[in-house]
């Protein structure tokens, strides 16, 4: 669920970096109500630093109206409100959540093309995409706004085309909307422990210490990138399965292996924002090793992960499966020699559009597999 969920995403398995926001829940953070609004403002952050600094570097008046909609870099300048709240939920990242919650429902053997099912699914979709990962993405914007004033200052934020109220409003509601959700499907689906309300609350509370002080799990390349990766893998197979069915150990333990795919993944994200990162202390994968080594580890956690659950499959008596995963493999393998190991910044849109599609065939496959 999004950055659940990433239900998840909460819990960024995306062309642009996909990152995860109460004494202790906003610890970092102080909180003013008035009469009139809500602030949040961060500890460490001069807002008004960041949009002064913003507009003189920002224009891309010859940026794609696509691009601006599905979040992604490369989009054109807006001045309507509701494209630039599109925008920054990043909807170009809501397909890995959605296609989670379609590998658990698989997974639990449970599901049935009946209208009720298939609404029940809709809705934790609707979760665990544009509410949760929503969320998510604006959380991670928000407490971006500095690094992205030096990557990509064109963006909403750092830009000023949208207020810091209007920003913390967004957040608030995206959240609560996804929590109604899951606790809604919880009553409909007759739990009496409500799973996937606590599912989506872990996951948007993995999204918040993600992308804000003083944890900032992104600070840490490993510990922050295997974060977003299980948001972006577990969480939404979880909401899936356990929506249908019954959350077992062994699909927890298979999806968090899955999950160090979801690593190598937000690698890939890593190194369009190596200046960023590097100015603001945050110890990426393309910062700490440097780019050539880290385009290795990302393949490497890509394809070992794969290599893994295939003979996993294999192990557990399943053969044709086992098969299956591997013919989705060797195409990754090719795109990340035709893309993602020549230029890793050029390339990273064309990899993921390319690439991608074949790794969430495989979880797929890995669902079915386990269903049977």
């Amino acid at each position: 669920m999004a950055a659940l969920i990433n239900s998840f995403a909460a819990v960024k398995l995306s062309n642009n970096k996909t990152h995860f926001k109460t004494h202790s829940f906003l610890h970092s953070s102080s909180l003013s109500f008035t009469r009139r609004r809500l602030t949040i403002r961060a500890a460490d952050t001069d807002t008004n630093e960041v949009k002064a600094e913003a507009p003189d570097k920002a224009p891309l008046k010859d940026g794609s109206s696509f691009n601006q909609l599905l979040g992604i870099k490369g989009a054109a300048q807006e001045t309507n409100i509701w494209k630039i709240r599109l925008q920054l939920t990043k909807p170009v990242t809501w397909p890995p959540l959605i296609w989670g919650v379609v590998c658990g429902a698989a997974a639990s053997g449970n599901f049935h093309w009946t209208p009720e099912d298939v609404a029940k699914s809709i809705l934790c979709m609707l979760m665990s995409g544009p509410c949760l990962t929503g969320y998510t993405q604006t959380l991670n914007d928000w407490y971006d706004r500095e690094i992205d004033a030096i990557n990509e200052p064109y963006r909403p934020i750092p830009s000023g085309v949208i207020s810091e109220n209007e920003v913390i409003t967004q957040i608030w509601v995206l959240f609560l909307a996804g929590l109604v959700l899951a606790g809604g499907l919880d009553v409909w689906a007759g739990h009496k422990f409500p799973i996937l309300f606590y599912l989506a609350l872990g996951g948007s509370f993995i999204s918040y210490i993600y992308s804000a002080p003083p944890l900032k799990l992104k600070q840490n390349g490993w510990i922050g990138n295997f974060a977003l990766g299980s948001s972006y893998i577990s969480l939404p197979w979880w909401a899936g399965q356990a929506l249908f069915g019954t959350l077992t150990p062994d699909i927890i333990v298979l999806t968090l292996l899955y999950s160090i795919a979801g690593l190598g993944i937000a690698i890939v994200n890593d190194f369009k924002s190596v200046e960023g990162d590097r100015a603001m202390g945050l110890q990426s994968i393309p910062v700490a090793f440097g780019t050539e080594a880290a385009k290795w580890i990302c393949v490497g956690a890509i394809d070992i992960t794969q290599l893994s659950v295939a003979g996993y499959l294999l192990g557990a008596g399943k053969p044709y499966y086992a098969l299956g995963l591997l013919g989705l493999i060797l195409p990754q393998v090719y795109f990340q020699f035709q893309y993602l190991l020549k230029d890793p910044v050029k390339y990273d849109v064309k990899y993921q559009a390319s690439a991608q599609p074949f790794l969430i065939l495989g979880l797929l496959v890995t669902a079915l597999a386990t269903s049977h």
